[in-house]
């Protein structure tokens, strides 16, 4: 790991040599390339140089407890200072071994977050509403933009589906765990002899998909027109103002009709196909790696029961770590970080396992 971390350096001296060449400048997209790897190493190459430094201290301390002849207060002064120092060394070490992880490529991306109400009938719906509410709560407190891309209201506020993109540094690292199926229990607003019912919501994080990353071809696509439709507005079905693009290779079809401009649909709905078309091929890449798939908790079959709230007891069960909090209204008010915290080292643990 050492040999590596000097290759580490030595790249990230030179990447910031070359962040003052007028020749790299002036190419706009190799400059931001390197300023996003430079940004990337940094950490790292801090935490190796204060590796550095504490090993060196370590060194100078053993060195004079070896030589002895110390009077008794300054040998227990460096007794100490070699002891901090060694641990020092053993703490950092293992903070390189987390920094030198491959990093998930999309982490630092923006999310496209799609919720669907799955068993349940209206209750699923209220339910999908719930999580709209709990997510976008989340991003603000993060302060996160949200725009919503694609909705299906229902009359009782809920959702059959919303898919909505949350723009920020780092928004799907956070996000990424949320994938999955998500169980709720209990009575419903419509249950009249305070029965607790089951049913659940789906959640699919996306990472947004930029040009680069998929290239579409517009001959690949069908793109009808068609009359908005949903709950309640003055402006529905007066225009055909809604899109529905087919993604003819893969059959992938996005329908979006929030917008009163055809033209902003139409945007909105290329950037959940992309995605949508990014993440399928980054679903393929990882079946076929086993291994990594197992060590990963949040980015596995959607069809997988991630969570569990319980409103009775005001319980959240994540399923996948073991972890049960009795923190129910706040978490619903977007306080996600305990859980969110907690699968990220669950996840970060066994990546170590593997790569040890």
């Amino acid at each position: 790991m050492l040999n590596k971390l000097v290759l580490v350096e030595e790249r990230f001296e030179r990447v910031s040599e070359m962040l003052y060449d007028p020749a790299v400048i002036a190419d706009l997209d190799n400059y931001s390339a390197l300023l996003k790897e430079h940004k990337n190493l940094q950490p790292i190459v801090e935490k190796y140089r204060e590796y550095k430094a504490a090993e060196e201290t370590l060194k100078e301390s053993k060195s004079l407890l070896d030589e002895g002849g110390l009077d008794k207060d300054f040998r227990e002064m460096v007794q100490e200072e070699f002891e901090k120092a060694k641990e020092d060394t053993a703490r950092i070490y293992e903070e390189l071994k987390i920094l030198l992880l491959p990093k998930d490529p999309n982490d630092d991306k923006n999310v496209i977050v799609e919720i669907r109400g799955g068993a349940g009938g209206e209750e699923s719906a209220l339910f999908a509403g719930v999580l709209y509410r709990m997510y976008s709560m989340y991003a603000e407190a993060r302060r996160w933009k949200i725009e919503v891309l694609s909705s299906n209201p229902t009359e009782l506020g809920g959702f059959k589906e919303v898919s909505f993109m949350v723009s920020g540094e780092g928004a799907y690292s956070r996000f990424k765990f949320e994938s999955g199926v998500h169980r709720v229990q209990r009575v419903p607003e419509t249950e009249t002899q305070g029965r607790i019912h089951t049913s659940t919501a789906t959640v699919a994080v996306l990472p947004e998909a930029q040009d680069v990353d998929v290239e579409i071809n517009p001959t690949d696509l069908q793109i009808d027109t068609f009359r908005s439709s949903g709950a309640g507005g003055q402006h529905i079905n007066k225009t055909e103002s809604a899109i529905r693009i087919t993604h003819l290779p893969t059959g992938t079809v996005v329908e979006c009709q929030d917008e009163r401009s055809q033209h902003k649909n139409k945007d909105k709905a290329m950037k959940i196909l992309r995605s949508r078309i990014l993440e399928a091929e980054r679903e393929k890449q990882m079946s076929s790696i086993a291994d990594e798939r197992k060590s990963q908790v949040g980015t596995g079959d959607r069809s997988e029961r991630i969570r569990t709230y319980n409103y009775p007891q005001g319980r959240i069960s994540d399923h996948r770590i073991g972890l049960t909090i009795y923190k129910l209204e706040q978490f619903l008010n977007g306080a996600l970080d305990e859980v969110i915290d907690a699968l990220i080292t669950y996840d970060t643990a066994e990546k170590l396992k593997s790569e040890s």
